[in-house]
């Protein structure tokens, strides 16, 4: 899953983007409502954490943005008010969820995955497929009943593959999905996350690789 955070706090703002990547979600970070609008005009995201007071361009204005392009992309809306008619106007400017200052990040996290299923085909909330058991929330894989320790990118990329439901995903879809914008898009780094992942998960081998187009489970 890729998350976009929106905040103009930077420790706030980095402090969430480090416990989301610990999650295994890619994450990039902005500090004000300008520079968002330029990443999601170039990046696909299937949820962006918002702040809704943000400087340069007011976070209700960004939110209006990503519902004029008619983006699959669901907005979380951050706000220091808790009142109800501010929660209400949050969403009725298009938000689909809204969270008040201060938050436990725990409920943090758990919004943003509810969030990310939305922007699919409803799946359910353990993936299974050859085999493989795969909990996103409780961030726990398992290979006919024997748990398997990943590490959050080889998690990302397994759970990209395991919810793409037998189609084949490109190494730039990998990329774009599982990592953040300062990758290098030109380094080997998906190829050698899925040869660990590969070994991980033990043999028979459950990742195709298809020549010239990518990987499927």
């Amino acid at each position: 899953m890729r998350v976009l955070v929106v905040e103009d706090e930077q420790l706030l703002a980095d402090a969430v983007a480090t416990g989301l990547r610990r999650e295994a979600m890619a994450v990039d970070v902005v500090y004000d409502g300008a520079a968002a609008l330029e990443r999601i005009g170039v990046n696909d995201y299937d949820v962006v954490v918002l702040d809704r007071d943000l400087p340069v361009v007011h976070g209700d204005d960004v939110c209006r943005r990503i519902v004029e392009l008619g983006m699959p992309t669901r907005v979380l809306m951050l706000t220091a008010s808790g009142d109800v008619s501010d929660r209400v106007e949050g969403l009725e400017l298009g938000a689909d969820d809204y969270l008040p200052k201060p938050f436990a990040f725990s409920e943090l996290t758990a919004r943003v995955r509810a969030l990310g299923r939305r922007t699919t085909v409803a799946l359910p909330p353990v993936l299974e497929r050859a085999g493989i058991k795969l909990d996103p929330n409780r961030r726990e894989v398992f290979r006919d009943e024997v748990e398997i320790q990943l590490a959050p990118k080889e998690f990302a990329v397994l759970e990209v593959l395991m919810r793409s439901e037998g189609a084949v995903v490109s190494a730039e879809q990998l990329l774009e999905k599982a990592w953040d914008e300062n990758t290098d898009p030109f380094t080997n780094v998906v190829r050698v996350t899925v040869m660990t992942l590969r070994r991980k998960l033990g043999e028979p081998p459950v990742i195709v690789t298809v020549p010239g187009s990518g990987y499927r489970i």
